[in-house]
């Protein structure tokens, strides 16, 4: 069962916004266990769930990865049949680079790059990237960070230098460099504004 956009925008937009708050109740559970457990809860059962509550009732296929070609823009992503290998790739990083990297927001920027440029699922990509990248910023900090306005609801907010963001990554990744320090940046400025309004 799900609503189309086209069918009832109205009621597609109020879905879409309680499946929201759905998935900040969600990833803070999420949260709580990855700092019970550590880093290695931060895997794609975790992105299935947080994907599925973003999706319930306006896709059919939440929290599974996509079984077909998808256009995002001007962005091809990945074939569907490479997403299972580079989603384990995407964990591998930041399970090996947790202790090494010490910067705040360098993985959560690379997750929130990665997962959109993957792109695994069918819909709630960028939901599901903007949470995963939430988790882990809370994951370094060792707790569920205080502020009125947490970090994805300040990228939905504007867009702009989010998308400035994405871009640059993709540049780098186009060069053959892996580069998010745009990205990194970004967030942390993000968190500053969320932590300064605490």
């Amino acid at each position: 069962m799900s609503v189309r956009e086209k069918d009832n925008p109205e009621l597609y937009t109020r879905i879409q916004e309680q499946n929201l708050l759905r998935q900040y109740d969600l990833l803070s559970n999420c949260i709580e266990i990855g700092l019970e457990k550590g880093i290695e809860a931060f895997d794609k059962y975790t992105l299935w769930a947080v994907n599925y509550a973003a999706v319930a009732n306006i896709a059919q296929f939440g929290g599974r990865y996509r079984e077909d070609p998808i256009l995002v823009g001007k962005h091809i992503p990945p074939h569907f049949n490479n997403v299972p290998n580079l989603m384990d790739r995407f964990f591998s990083l930041i399970h090996e680079n947790w202790t090494i990297v010490d910067h705040p927001t360098l993985l959560a920027g690379y997750a929130l790059w990665r997962l959109n440029w993957i792109h695994p699922f069918v819909e709630g990509n960028g939901r599901t990237a903007r949470a995963a990248c939430y988790y882990l910023i809370c994951l370094k900090h060792g707790r569920l960070l205080p502020g009125r306005k947490i970090v994805p609801e300040r990228i939905r907010e504007n867009r702009a230098p989010y998308y400035a963001a994405l871009t640059a990554a993709d540049c780098a990744w186009d060069e053959g460099k892996l580069d998010v320090s745009v990205m990194a940046k970004y967030l942390e400025e993000l968190l500053k504004g969320q932590l300064t309004e605490a």
